[in-house]
């Protein structure tokens, strides 16, 4: 089979960074047609530069990047670098500006012309941050949904709390809004939350194999991770920190990877309590047609192989 073409869209932030490169280091599976930037865990400045520099690390400095929407479409952005750090790839060791350019069109206007020129099914999207840039391209252009194979997302929690706010995951808290036009377009999607992103957590055997695959990525790599998983270290259980945006891009790689199923997803918009919350009818009592496959399990041990198979691979 060709490889899958995909859009990735993110907001480097450490995690983004191992999904750019697993995703870069599997030509034969994967087509990434261009990376879309988009403010969240950094400033939209910092994301884009970032996005850059993992394209360097990675030797794909021929990789279009495009800038996308600096901030949610109602909300002001509230960031996390308390989380990622200034830069938002602190640990990394890599050069702080990025010799490759970046492209002069609008990540909005990228992932328009990418879907309309495709045939119907084509284009996987793949956001790793808040959803502003995908929700904007949907209402520009409603058209592009019918292009669109799935749209597979890091974001929400489907049955456990969140860890922007009590109850909402920081992807989905950061653009409630950007989320909720995503979540009713019509569009298949597939969810990767908290409950199944909490379960692959870099432990210290498991960040040691990485390190131990001795290469220049694998050694930002670690420096990154090390940074991140200093966080909150006790949060998950054991030590270390989860990798939340590797699960879109492992589970396209190797789907028997993860389990979940087929249910209905809302965002919550109104209530200041709750805005954020990604309201998945587990037990199907709304009646509501289910509009995404939310994953709830993975095998975590299985997960960290693909990982480090693919960064031995740059």
């Amino acid at each position: 089979m060709p490889p899958r073409p995909i859009i990735i869209d993110c907001d480097p932030g450490q995690d983004d960074a191992v999904a750019l490169l697993m995703a870069l280091a599997s030509p034969e599976s994967l087509k990434v047609l261009g990376i879309t930037c988009v403010a969240g865990n950094v400033p939209l400045e910092l994301t884009q530069r970032n996005a850059r520099r993992v394209c360097e690390l990675a030797g794909r400095p021929d990789l279009p990047v495009f800038a996308g929407c600096p901030r949610p479409l109602i909300l002001p952005l509230g960031t996390a670098e308390a989380v990622h750090g200034q830069s938002g790839l602190d640990g990394s060791g890599l050069p702080d500006q990025p010799t490759m350019p970046l492209q002069d069109r609008h990540a909005v206007d990228f992932i328009i012309d990418t879907c309309l020129s495709a045939a119907d099914g084509e284009i996987t999207l793949c956001p790793l941050g808040p959803m502003t840039n995908i929700a904007v391209a949907i209402v520009k252009a409603p058209k592009i949904v019918g292009k669109i194979r799935e749209i597979i997302f890091m974001g929400g929690a489907a049955l456990g709390p969140g860890n922007r706010t009590p109850s909402a995951e920081f992807n989905i808290a950061t653009d409630p809004h950007a989320a909720r036009i995503v979540m009713e377009a019509g569009a298949p999607l597939v969810m990767f939350g908290l409950d199944v992103t909490h379960t692959v957590i870099t432990t210290p055997t498991r960040l040691d194999a990485i390190r131990k695959i001795g290469t220049p990525v694998a050694e930002a790599v670690s420096g990154m991770l090390s940074f991140y998983d200093r966080h909150d270290p006790e949060r998950y259980g054991e030590p270390g920190a989860p990798l939340h945006d590797p699960c879109v891009i492992a589970w396209l790689l190797q789907p028997d990877l993860f389990r979940g199923k087929e249910t209905h997803v809302a965002v919550e918009t109104t209530s200041p309590l709750t805005l954020g919350r990604t309201v998945v009818d587990w037990w199907g009592v709304t009646g509501n047609e289910p509009n995404a496959i939310v994953m709830d399990r993975a095998d975590s041990d299985g997960f960290y192989a693909l990982v480090v198979d693919r960064l031995s691979r740059l």
